[in-house]
């Protein structure tokens, strides 16, 4: 059962609260997971890479290793194997969520698993078909099975949140072609969920926010520089922008920010970033910045300019 003994207290301000991260082995899943912990929640971690079992990545992390960080974080870690494309496996899911604590407070749709599937360099029509539209399932069925199923229970108790976690905010993607035709339709398509989310669950006393995060340094992005979260600046000797890069931690703490905000409902069917939220809260990086990636992206990045971080976090 959610911590009702204990009442909420300004540093944990989640105590009592129940959330799902569904997609929550790695990056920025593991990082709301966290900081959620952090905050005092009970978070069910779902994802399809176990100790007992890998998924398609075969990479190492766990969504047990997760939940074991949400724990050791201050709040109790939750891991349910569940494949979020069987919508048998999520009905269970969310079955188990009520009968155990009776209540869903927060939900975090983060479940994405297409690193591997799209080409940055071919067109739609050169593009492997089977990749392009197993990311559309991996990154929008997901989300659409997932809410179908959880909102019910969410919708049991006021003042509810969503967060659809995509990459680039509604302003930013509007505008600008996303690495290839399926990457982009499926970004877009999760900012387009939460504005139809927010239509659906403003009236019902719930929230829906679109989140993206920065230029994110998450296990796989480390991975691909060679470096780790200790030595990450030597990942700028090769791309200079690196230098604007945020932890999972980051978009971590703007979730939790959101969800112990009482008036969290003016941000409803809106499009939100982890640097955008900084500024409203006032919470930082681990490292005490406050990177603001998108505003670096269009004013330095894609403007030409050298990398130069000054002002920017």
């Amino acid at each position: 059962m959610p911590d009702t003994a204990h009442p909420a207290t300004d540093e944990h301000p989640l105590r009592g609260k129940v959330a799902l991260v569904a997609g929550a082995t790695r990056g920025a899943g593991r990082g709301i997971a966290v900081e959620l912990g952090a905050a005092g929640a009970t978070v069910y971690v779902t994802g399809r890479s176990t100790r007992a079992r890998r998924s398609e990545y075969d990479r190492p992390e766990t969504i047990e290793d997760t939940a074991d960080l949400v724990t050791a974080a201050g709040g109790r870690g939750i891991a349910v194997p569940t494949d979020h494309l069987e919508q048998d496996q999520v009905r269970a899911l969310v079955e188990r969520i009520d009968s155990e604590q009776g209540r869903l407070d927060i939900l975090v749709n983060d479940i994405w698993g297409g690193e591997n599937l799209f080409d940055w360099e071919k067109p739609v029509w050169e593009h492997d078909l089977d990749n392009g539209l197993r990311l559309h399932r991996l990154a929008v069925e997901t989300h659409a099975i997932t809410s179908h199923f959880a909102l019910p229970l969410l919708l049991r108790t006021p003042g509810g949140l969503v967060v659809e976690v995509t990459d680039g905010t509604a302003e930013y993607n509007s505008t600008n072609y996303r690495v290839s035709f399926f990457y982009d339709l499926a970004k877009s398509s999760v900012l387009r969920m939460a504005f139809a989310l927010g239509h659906e669950l403003g009236s019902r006393g719930a929230t829906a926010v679109a989140l993206t995060p920065g230029w994110m340094r998450s296990e796989i992005m480390l991975s691909h520089f060679d470096v780790t979260e200790e030595n990450w600046h030597d990942a700028v000797k090769v791309e200079p922008h690196f230098a604007i890069s945020e932890t999972t931690s980051y978009v971590g703490r703007a979730v939790a920010a959101l969800a112990a905000d009482p008036d969290v409902s003016r941000f409803n069917g809106t499009s939100q970033s982890s640097g955008g939220l900084a500024k409203v809260y006032g919470f930082t990086d681990l490292d005490g910045s406050r990177p603001d990636s998108w505003r670096y992206l269009v004013e330095v990045q894609d403007a030409g300019k050298p990398a130069d971080v000054t002002g920017y976090r």
